[in-house]
């Protein structure tokens, strides 16, 4: 079975199955499941195999776990982060999700790199978010389906060793590259940033934002990091406050650059996505704001269903990004 949207009944029977199964989904669709062997976060947006959907009610998103692996499921609290990697197969992965806004969101994102064992054994996951109606009234939440919790904060993780004929390999789709403008650096690893280095020349990063036209955060921030291409993301800014708050931190030693303007995502996408390879791909995810900015909803931009989300895991935190999980 592929991921797929599904009724809350016809999750329900596959849950009382004993499937091992990654959900996403509203809120009230995920209340209604009944324990068993999976994990989840709450999300309304999804690509589906005909295009983007927000779905409010009555369905959550399936994704099965391989059904020849050995999979653990569980919970961590913030302060117990390391038991994601350390406690990661040799040869498999780790579905991680963790709530928008939390603690654990914010020590993973900035930490999770830094683990010794980070990029040996694949993390792969998503940020649980919620409808953007609900911003600031609702929190999100991530789910044990074993107990049946359901935690504002701390991470679930599904750890899922496979057999030795089979390897789990991440890959990213990033649509965005570094511009040519100025060279940016900053002096500490944060999501929330006053002064940065702009070419040499400590400078207001919110005047400058501001100044370039770029608070509607439509371009990333883009970080050389050994030749990989991750992206930082704008969330506000506070031009009297002196503040820009991202969606995933900046690190120090790390040149960055605004990303070249992208005159369509959808047209972008499908580009980028043209004779992509499925087979193997068991699981994919991509960013709210792509969703928003790029307008879809609606949209097919290639044969990668998933939850559309408030950030991207592929063994560190993500932004603007689509992620695949490919196991052959």
């Amino acid at each position: 079975m592929k991921q797929q949207l599904m009724s809350i009944a016809a999750a329900s029977e596959l849950i009382r199955s004993g499937a091992f199964l990654s959900l996403a989904g509203p809120e009230g669709a995920l209340d209604a499941l009944p324990k068993g062997n999976w994990v989840a976060g709450t999300i309304p947006y999804f690509m589906d195999t005909a295009g983007g959907v927000v779905s409010t009610e009555g369905q959550v998103f399936v994704t099965p776990l391989p059904t020849q692996a050995q999979v653990t499921l569980a919970h961590y609290a913030a302060d117990q982060l390391k038991g994601i990697v350390g406690n990661g197969p040799d040869n498999g992965f780790t579905m991680a999700i963790v709530p928008a806004g939390s603690a654990a969101h914010t020590k993973f994102a900035e930490e999770a790199a830094n683990d010794a064992d980070a990029f040996l054994k694949p993390t792969v996951g998503w940020v649980a978010g919620i409808h953007l109606s609900d911003l600031g009234k609702v929190t999100p939440k991530v789910y044990l389906g074993t107990t049946g919790q359901k935690f504002e904060d701390g991470v679930v993780a599904a750890h899922v060793a496979l057999p030795e004929s089979q390897l789990a390999s991440i890959e990213i789709v990033n649509i965005f590259e570094p511009g040519d403008g100025d060279t940016l650096r900053f002096t500490e690893t944060s999501f929330e940033i006053g002064d940065c280095l702009v070419n040499g020349e400590k400078t207001s990063l919110a005047a400058y934002v501001r100044a370039q036209g770029l608070g509607d955060g439509k371009l990333p921030l883009v970080g050389d990091f050994g030749g990989a291409h991750l992206n930082a993301s704008i969330q506000s800014v506070d031009a009297a406050g002196g503040k820009v708050v991202l969606y995933a931190p900046v690190f120090t030693g790390v040149d960055y650059h605004f990303a070249k303007p992208v005159a369509d995502y959808g047209a972008s996408f499908r580009e980028r996505l043209t004779g992509y390879r499925t087979e193997g791909v068991s699981f994919s995810c991509n960013c709210i704001l792509n969703f928003l900015f790029g307008e879809l909803e609606g949209q097919k931009i290639g044969d990668l269903p998933g939850p559309v989300t408030f950030g991207e895991i592929g063994y560190q935190l993500l932004n603007q990004t689509l992620v695949v999980l490919r196991i052959e």
